[in-house]
């Protein structure tokens, strides 16, 4: 057998160990660059996902500032907010509200640990806001809202800081020419111009019998329906409804809710209280009372049944009482008339506007104590504390010429408005409003009595009682019956109530805005055209652009309000303003 030997060169062996060991080199480089990437992989994916939880721990700082002040603004208005800013610099997230926030710290970008910044800008005096109220202006106050915020149980000491801002729009309610607090249903039988922005917080129903224009913005909290109500007992109109045009932009659901800062939530009950007078318990710096007409009116007219008196408002100082031979020139209590609407016989307390802005040029009595020689009496509660089985309310007559700062009349009683009312001669008639005062009318029901009315023909047959032509120049706000399903609530084509027989020939001529909040509660029969009640005018209605301007708009106009956020951002640490 033959043996055979193999022998390896000495430079090939050391080549193959040098090669060997370049390879394991090169794995050894690569796995330490791989090794070397993975953790900085791994740290910067960490870091990442901690900033992400830092900006959503920063932005719940923020945000818990922001929901408390729009909260405070909404419920109780801005002077509130101005008061708690003290308040809201302290509100940090903490293990109160939940136990993942026991380890995270916040500041307010200046080092001040368990802090958040919050900082009132410039008020904005009065101007155009933003869709959907791009037909509306407000007064906007800006409040800056900043957080820092970092885990402090994390290795990285990583802080980010989130800036929200909020604006406060406080938007005069007159600016609308038909809004609603609920429902609103607009069914002409007539051919209807609706000149000036409409708003329901509830559902608006629309669904005409004739042609309809809309010239301004159209929304709905809920949603606009082109239909009737569906509790209507008339039923959907025989044949296809009439159509109707949007001469701007097409009607909008989901409108934020416009809210008036009462102190509660905004229920059409709720909001009925600011016509009523106050309990005694009741503070009148409270956001209801500063609400309240009895609260803010310059002169209280009261009448009981053992006869009538009249004071200086609430707020005014020093007291003054109406002297009762002066009162007796513009208030008298012993007309009555029937409503055939309600079935009643009415007790008004008419107020002769003629002679009260007569009185209210040279009185010493509530003149000075409303500022001095120059300032002229605008506001008037009617409160009404008779008992009486007749219908109690409040008549305003020879009022074409008001005061000459204008004049608000306010009551929790229906209120009746006979002849025209705020209207010169030149411009009667028309849309012109360039020569009148800024007026309200504000009660539990507004009924207009033309010209010719008469209270000693108000028993009479519908067809006896003849309208003329008639002009008033004022915004309304009032109260309604709603639908149900045995009556139709008459809509805001009847909003303002008649008891006469107009026709097509005498015109019902309005400049102002029709605010519909509350349900009637004294004048509460319900909308019924077809007995012996009125017969139904012309309407020439328009809304009243002096309302655009802020000094034009009626004494104690409300104002609804309403937030808006308008800048968000990411800051670096220690950081208030948005790059």
């Amino acid at each position: 057998m033959k043996t055979i030997f193999t022998t390896q060169k000495p430079h090939r062996a050391g080549n193959a160990l040098v090669l060997t060991m370049v390879m394991l080199g090169v794995a050894l480089a690569i796995l330490a660059g791989v090794m070397s990437w993975s953790s900085t992989s791994t740290r910067l994916t960490y870091r990442s996902i901690q900033y992400t939880r830092s900006e959503a721990a920063a932005e719940a700082a923020t945000e818990k500032v922001v929901s408390q002040i729009s909260h405070d603004f909404l419920y109780y208005g801005d002077a509130t907010v101005a008061n708690n800013l003290n308040n809201y610099k302290t509100m940090v997230p903490s293990s109160v509200d939940s136990t993942y926030w026991s380890t995270w710290q916040f500041n307010d970008a200046s080092g001040n640990l368990g802090q958040t910044y919050v900082q009132p800008g410039a008020s904005i005096s009065y101007t155009y806001i933003d869709p959907p109220y791009s037909n509306l202006q407000a007064y906007v106050s800006i409040y800056t809202v900043v957080s820092d915020a970092k885990d402090t149980a994390s290795p990285q000491d990583l802080t980010v800081g989130v800036l929200q801002q909020l604006q406060l729009q406080t938007i005069p309610v007159f600016q609308y020419m038909m809004f609603s607090s609920g429902n609103m249903e607009i069914s002409c039988g007539q051919p209807f111009d609706i000149t000036g922005p409409v708003h329901a917080n509830g559902y608006l129903y629309v669904e005409p019998d004739n042609s309809m224009t809309f010239e301004s913005d159209v929304g709905a909290h809920l949603e606009v329906l082109d239909q009737r109500d569906p509790l209507d007992p008339r039923g959907s109109p025989s044949g296809l409804p009439a159509a109707y045009v949007e001469s701007s932009t097409q009607p909008q659901s989901g409108v934020p809710f416009m809210t008036l800062p009462i102190g509660t939530t905004n229920t059409p009950v709720g909001i009925r209280e600011i016509i009523e007078p106050p309990p005694s318990t009741e503070d009148p710096a409270s956001a209801l009372g500063l609400l309240r007409y009895y609260n803010e009116c310059e002169m209280i007219v009261t009448v009981s049944d053992s006869g009538v008196t009249a004071q200086s408002g609430v707020d005014i100082f020093p007291a003054s009482t109406i002297p009762t031979d002066e009162l007796a020139t513009f208030v008298t209590t012993t007309n009555s008339f029937y409503d055939a609407r309600e079935g009643k016989t009415v007790q008004p307390i008419d107020l002769n506007i003629g002679n009260l802005a007569a009185w209210s040029l040279t009185n010493t009595s509530l003149r000075y104590s409303i500022g001095g020689s120059n300032l002229i009496l605008n506001s008037v509660y009617v409160l009404d504390t008779r008992t009486t089985t007749t219908l109690g309310a409040v008549r305003v007559y020879n009022g074409a010429q008001l005061p000459t700062n204008g004049l608000t009349v306010a009551t929790a009683r229906p209120l009746y408005v006979q002849g025209d009312y705020n209207s010169d001669s030149a411009t009667r008639g028309t849309a012109d409003t360039s020569t009148t005062q800024p007026a309200s009318l504000v009660g539990d029901a507004i009924t207009i009595l033309s010209d010719s009315w008469s209270d000693a023909n108000s028993t009479s047959t519908v067809g006896s009682r003849v309208a003329s032509s008639t002009t008033v120049n004022a915004a309304f706000l009032t109260g309604v019956v709603e639908t149900t399903s045995e009556h139709y609530s008459g809509g805001m084509e009847n909003f303002p109530r008649f008891l006469e027989t107009w026709g097509l020939a005498n015109v019902f001529t309005y400049n102002g805005s029709m605010v519909k909040m509350f349900p009637s509660l004294y004048a509460t029969n319900a909308w019924n055209n077809n007995n012996n009640i009125y017969s139904p005018p012309k309407r020439n209605w328009s809304f009243d652009l002096n309302f655009r301007d802020p000094t034009k708009l009626p004494p104690l106009t409300p104002s609804f309000l309403v937030t808006k956020r308008s800048q968000w951002a990411t800051l670096p640490a220690g950081q208030t303003v948005a790059p």
